[in-house]
């Protein structure tokens, strides 16, 4: 219930400071995420950041990440965890750039409604393609994790015409299961 109330209060303080109608915030369907309490350290990227998952996601990252390293695909982590603070920084961000509250939510997600929060949801990166860009879905890790990740119970989260009316995101897996 504290968590309900706290997205609420997140997103009519968005609607407050950027004018924006709460009826549009609140428009489409949308799933709210509590934020993981128990979380380990999945990954360390190259710039020594943590990447952290519930530790349950990070087994499952961790036996899913050999397995495609013994099929010659290397796959990392981009990003995992991310706070409700710190979604509410990204959405703040872009909206004082001027980008539009629809092109905004149509990329990210609003504070309290992203999968990142649940401490199972990774954007996963290979050498083969930038991170994040939609050249991802042309390498072999996305054939590899199309054909191999629901093994390991992740799933591609964010598949073309998505009924959360996120665009297409083929980096953007998430564990199911725990």
């Amino acid at each position: 219930m504290r968590q309900c109330t706290l997205m609420s209060a997140l997103l009519h303080q968005l609607a407050e400071e950027f004018s924006i109608p709460v009826s549009t915030l609140l428009g489409r369907h949308q799933t709210a995420y509590p934020e993981a309490q128990d979380l380990a350290v999945a990954e360390v990227g190259k710039q020594g950041r943590q990447h952290l998952l519930t530790p349950m996601a990070t087994q499952a990252w961790h036996q899913m990440q050999r397995a495609a390293l013994s099929d010659g695909i290397s796959i990392f982590i981009v990003s995992a965890f991310r706070s409700i603070e710190r979604q509410t920084q990204i959405v703040r961000r872009k909206l004082v750039s001027g980008i539009p509250i629809e092109q905004v939510m149509a990329v990210s997600a609003l504070p309290g409604f992203s999968e990142h929060h649940s401490g199972r949801a990774v954007d996963v990166g290979t050498p083969d393609s930038a991170p994040l860009e939609y050249g991802f879905e042309h390498t072999a890790a996305f054939s590899w994790l199309k054909a191999r990740a629901a093994d390991f119970d992740f799933r591609l989260s964010y598949p073309a015409d998505n009924q959360d009316g996120y665009v297409y995101e083929p980096w953007h897996w998430c564990y199911r299961r725990g």
